[in-house]
């Protein structure tokens, strides 16, 4: 159970409700439910969010594979379980997601597999000037900084969650870290 109540949007100044509400889903989430505690601060998040989604640089499908390379190195059950089935709609394949869950980053080829040995070294604080200059010669400067700031973001995220202890939403079980099995 987790450590603060989930809101009611109904319990939230008019100008916060529609906040608590995935835009994916179409309803409350657990998620912005316990960080409604703060309304100023799920704005806040929710914004930030929103600008690592629509900004980073990235196709849905590479934003996705960041995101669970992020979710697996925090251990993140939460933001795991959500990505799988985000992460699948936009063409992660459940092996592949499997293989990021493992750390086995190996199988990824070109541009998306200097994509996430930047992702991972970022989360690591492990970006040397050559994985950062081959970055930025497969892709360019803003998008290092939207991928840093993405990597990091669902970092954060999943560390608010943690302290929370933000569980998944009712009626629903953990896919597994082997969306596969």
């Amino acid at each position: 159970m987790a450590r603060v109540p989930y809101v009611d949007p109904e319990d939230l100044p008019a100008e916060y409700r529609d906040l608590v509400v995935s835009k994916l889903q179409g309803k409350p989430v657990n998620v912005y439910a316990a960080i409604g505690n703060n309304p100023e601060v799920l704005a806040g998040t929710r914004a930030f969010l929103s600008s690592l989604w629509e900004s980073t640089g990235l196709p849905d499908r590479e934003r996705e594979l960041v995101i669970l390379l992020a979710a697996a190195e925090s251990d993140s059950r939460y933001e795991w379980h959500q990505h799988v089935g985000i992460g699948g709609d936009a063409g992660v394949t459940e092996a592949e997601m499997a293989a990021i869950a493992d750390g086995d980053l190996g199988g990824f080829e070109g541009d998306e597999a200097v994509l996430l040995r930047y992702a991972a070294a970022v989360l690591d604080h492990e970006v040397d000037d050559a994985l950062h200059d081959a970055f930025v010669g497969a892709y360019d400067e803003s998008t290092a900084v939207g991928v840093a700031s993405l990597a990091n973001g669902y970092r954060s995220l999943a560390g608010v969650l943690d302290a929370l202890d933000v569980g998944l939403e009712d009626g629903e079980e953990f896919r597994g870290w082997d969306p596969r099995t």
